[in-house]
């Protein structure tokens, strides 16, 4: 019998009623994510001006305030593609294991001679001891300090790879430690990158791994691709070094496990330093720009219990002893320790102006990247190329849709403008679920959507053409559009869930805006069906209660 329970048609009018409110605020976007972000803003700092009130206020905080976010191509913005360098992790692991290894060999020396580090590639550490026929056992206390590798592909593998010839032992990590360390350095580069972007505001950028040991960088909505490198673009390494001396030879002789690095702030001063660190930039918990004591931008930090005790150690143990504030391997400050510090905080004050000073924040509080990032491919998209892009994706949906209306009016009549009217509803719901899932929309979203508008007709062409079939056969019009919408269900279920296998491939494998394509089209084949089989059937309905035509034409 052909009629629709009371409690169906309120859950279909509901659905749609729920898909269109929260579409509309992308018709209001600019409003909407002025209101947003001054939300953001004062739920942050918990700071109210006039400015962020109003802005606030421009939009009923009752009504939905999510957006569909626009991606690069459309909004403009910044994309990288960074190469993480990762033997730079080896030698700093084998520099840190350095001074506990020669404190183990130092208690043996009794027995195994003196212990010294000579010269050595990058990346390795080679030791020479005093007695070569007690080689066998400063190898055993070298294992000591080797861990099993605990990953599947490592399987029997220690982190440490020995090689002793003579009276020397040369140390690297193996290569089941170096695969690991490498995966560890990506993931952790990914996530301090991601926490520098997320730290300036910006919307939906798109931070992931590419092959081995790069990284793809895409910022909408930030000015230019200069712009992210600087505040990406550093590895913010900061460390506190014991100096060992000062001098204007950048090329002066050093010992083994010494460098020589330059004053950021005074040209021709080269310190010579203590190359493993006292405390090291990990060990901060906050940093904050402020000023000085003379008035001047400067940046007050927080060390962690950890790295607190040990500062309060070092600075107790030199007091009248120069100390060096290291930032990417120049010392920003060389001063003397007056008194012991054991507060945990300190202040690092230059040359440097109140943008550098929050910048220089911002990448310490993100943490300090593991390896030098750099920078294979740089692209700025400015607005305007994104702005053609959306005006190109409306004129093309503007003409498909249009197309589309006037090709099923003429087809199918009153029937033709039911499926005309639930295409305006299915438009209005895709971009209903992409704001209530915050997806963003790209150029390739965009003709996922073009293309959703062709396809969301094809089951309502089923039906139609069923009933148009029936009504030669069936006993009266109401019987025809019953039988209609019975007989086609089957081909219309067929025909979307094998475009829904396609877009999860597509979604699985593909990357980037073939994502955004599948997303979509995915969103789009749901509503497009669920508009088809009971928007316009409950429309057709209502229309034949309240008409009640004798015969209907198709």
């Amino acid at each position: 019998m052909l009629q629709i329970d009371r409690w169906k048609r309120i859950l279909i009018i509901g659905i749609c009623l729920l898909g269109l409110a929260y579409a509309m605020p992308n018709l209001f976007y600019k409003r909407v994510e002025a209101h947003n972000d001054a939300v953001a803003a004062i739920e942050k700092t918990g700071v109210t001006t006039p400015e962020l009130v109003e802005a606030r206020d421009g939009w009923p905080g009752w009504l939905p305030n999510g957006l569909v976010n626009l991606g690069l191509d459309l909004r403009g913005g910044a994309h990288l593609l960074g190469e993480v360098q990762v033997d730079q992790v080896y030698k700093a692991r084998m520099d840190s294991l350095w001074p506990e290894l020669r404190r183990a060999l130092a208690d043996e020396r009794a027995t195994i001679g003196a212990v010294r580090r000579v010269a050595s590639p990058e990346g390795t550490l080679k030791i020479e001891i005093g007695t070569p026929e007690q080689l066998a056992r400063a190898v055993e206390i070298v294992r000591g300090f080797s861990e099993p590798v605990t990953t599947l592909t490592g399987a029997g593998q220690t982190s440490l790879a020995i090689d002793a010839q003579g009276k020397a032992l040369t140390i690297s990590l193996s290569d089941a430690e170096k695969s690991l360390t490498d995966d560890r350095t990506i993931q952790q580069s990914l996530e301090i990158i991601r926490r520098r972007v997320d730290e300036v505001g910006t919307r939906e950028p798109t931070i992931m791994r590419q092959g081995e040991d790069r990284i793809l960088i895409q910022v909408p909505g930030i000015g230019s691709a200069a712009e992210l490198k600087a505040l990406i673009g550093t590895t913010a390494k900061l460390t506190f070094n014991a100096v060992i001396g000062t001098g204007s030879d950048p090329d002066a002789r050093v010992g083994i496990g010494e460098i020589v690095l330059p004053a950021s702030d005074r040209e021709g001063v080269f310190y010579t330093i203590d190359e493993t660190p006292v405390v090291t930039g990990e060990e901060l918990t906050d940093a904050m720009p402020s000023t000085d004591q003379n008035g001047m931008p400067s940046v007050d930090f927080r060390f962690n219990p950890t790295g607190a005790r040990k500062f309060g150690a070092y600075t107790s143990a030199n007091v009248g002893q120069p100390f060096a504030i290291v930032l990417d391997n120049q010392v920003i400050s060389a001063p003397v320790i007056r008194q012991a510090i054991t507060t945990g905080s300190g202040q690092i004050s230059g040359s440097m102006d109140y943008e550098e000073a929050t910048r220089l924040a911002v990448l310490l509080r993100a943490g300090a990247l593991p390896a030098e990032l750099t920078f294979l491919e740089e692209r700025t998209v400015g607005p305007e190329l994104g702005q053609d892009s959306i005006d190109a994706g409306q004129i093309a949906a503007t003409v498909g849709f249009v197309a589309v209306i006037v090709l099923m009016v003429l087809s199918y009549g009153l029937l033709g403008v039911f499926a005309a009217v639930a295409l305006a509803v299915n438009m209005g719901m895709i971009f209903g679920v992409l704001s209530m899932i915050g997806a963003t929309l790209t150029l390739p979203g965009i003709a996922g959507i073009v293309l959703t508008i062709g396809m969301a007709v094809d089951a309502n062409v089923l039906v139609f053409e069923r009933i148009r079939e029936e009504l030669r056969t069936a006993r009266g019009p109401a019987r025809a559009i019953e039988l209609g919408y019975e007989k086609a269900m089957s081909a219309i279920i067929d025909a979307n869930i094998t475009t829904l296998i396609i877009a999860a491939i597509l979604f699985v494998l593909g990357s980037g805006p073939v994502k955004g394509f599948a997303v979509t089209l995915t969103i789009g084949i749901v509503t497009s069906v669920f508009t088809a089989l009971y928007v316009t059937r409950l429309m057709t309905i209502t229309w034949f209660e309240r008409a009640r035509p004798r015969q209907i034409e198709v």
